[in-house]
């Protein structure tokens, strides 16, 4: 049984993913390794429970010993990176956690598959030539858009926020062990996910609590940043696509093609909200509250994912408007 490892996978994109890897891929064993910070929730993998090829790990990707310890105790032949701390507010209020994390985790991974998989630079060791490193990044390492235009593979980057910043930083350590040691890795970077089980902290997931408590939808500025929205199980699919059939040494933009501005997401889960769960006095849409915009806050994104939709076939199942519906009635169902 080829084992693989799977970090962060009690946080919001991997406990979808890890459940649907593990399902699909029986011959496989899925070791989820999470730190169990306050993003991650093994609640979310009782899907998983029972399964035989299936073991979870409470660990930090920070930790070498143990980085190291697993890959040599399973014989680790591929690695599937989501591990990462990824709030852009915390990362301005607590930059420290984002570099330690971020940086000083995925370098400690990508040593010890280095360690593990490779006799000599552009030499694998014999049996791990296909072992692989799929590394999980994002779209604002690419920094801003205007009205017009979109992120591709070949976009320079400009991060504008330490969160940002430490993921470019991990990009290119990925990138580096590609060219400098021949490992055989691939990278993704995606636009916003939403669905199923995402942190309370996000966008969606405090839309639907601030109605259903009555409270104030907090909405940055004007609402009018746009970003481009993207169903979780549908970047899962493409993870899983990109890792078995992508070109060593790659990237791959993985978008929704679902942009929308932020008043625009607001006041669609309060529309669905209307029709499920009507407020006893007026409309959500009343609970609407502009604050003040975060420091540095990006306009616009949006993912052209012509380069993996054309090499690799890739689709997404999910428009945002079947995508939301199926979003909101999952937190109703909590």
């Amino acid at each position: 049984m080829k084992s693989i490892l799977v970090t962060g996978g009690a946080g919001f994109i991997g406990s979808n993913f890890v459940p649907y890897f593990a399902q699909k891929y029986p011959a496989y064993h899925i070791i989820n390794l999470d730190k169990l910070t306050y993003a991650g929730n093994l609640d979310n993998l009782r899907e998983c429970e029972g399964m035989p090829n299936y073991t979870f790990i409470q660990g930090d990707i920070c930790d070498e010993a143990l980085i190291d310890s697993l890959f040599s105790q399973h014989d680790i032949r591929g690695v599937i990176h989501f591990a990462a701390e990824s709030h852009v507010d915390n990362s301005i209020k607590g930059p420290k956690a984002f570099i330690q994390t971020n940086i000083v985790g995925t370098f400690t991974l990508i040593e010890a598959a280095r360690k593990h998989w490779m006799a000599a630079p552009n030499q694998p060791k014999p049996g791990y030539e296909g072992a692989r490193f799929h590394h999980i990044s994002t779209d604002e390492v690419y920094g801003t858009l205007g009205e017009t235009g979109y992120f591709t593979e070949d976009t320079p980057y400009a991060p504008n926020s330490p969160y940002s910043a430490s993921k470019a930083s991990s990009d290119h350590i990925v990138r580096a062990y590609h060219h400098t040691y021949g490992m055989n890795i691939t990278t993704s970077n995606c636009s916003n996910n939403y669905g199923p089980k995402q942190h309370a902290e996000k966008l969606i997931p405090t839309i639907i609590r601030k109605c259903l408590n009555g409270e104030p939808i907090p909405v940055y500025g004007t609402g009018s940043n746009v970003r481009d929205w993207l169903y979780v199980l549908d970047h899962c699919k493409a993870i899983d696509l990109i890792f078995h059939e992508g070109k060593s040494g790659e990237t791959y933009n993985v978008g929704g093609q679902n942009e929308r501005n932020n008043l625009e997401i607001v006041k669609k889960v309060c529309e669905l909200l209307n029709q499920r769960v009507p407020r006893k006095q007026g409309k959500y849409e009343g609970l609407i509250s502009f604050v003040t915009d975060r420091p540095g806050h990006d306009f616009r994104y949006a993912i052209d994912a012509s380069k993996l939709e054309r090499e690799l076939g890739w689709q997404a199942d999910e428009n945002f408007e079947t995508g939301i519906v199926k979003t909101v009635q999952w937190y109703l169902e909590l």
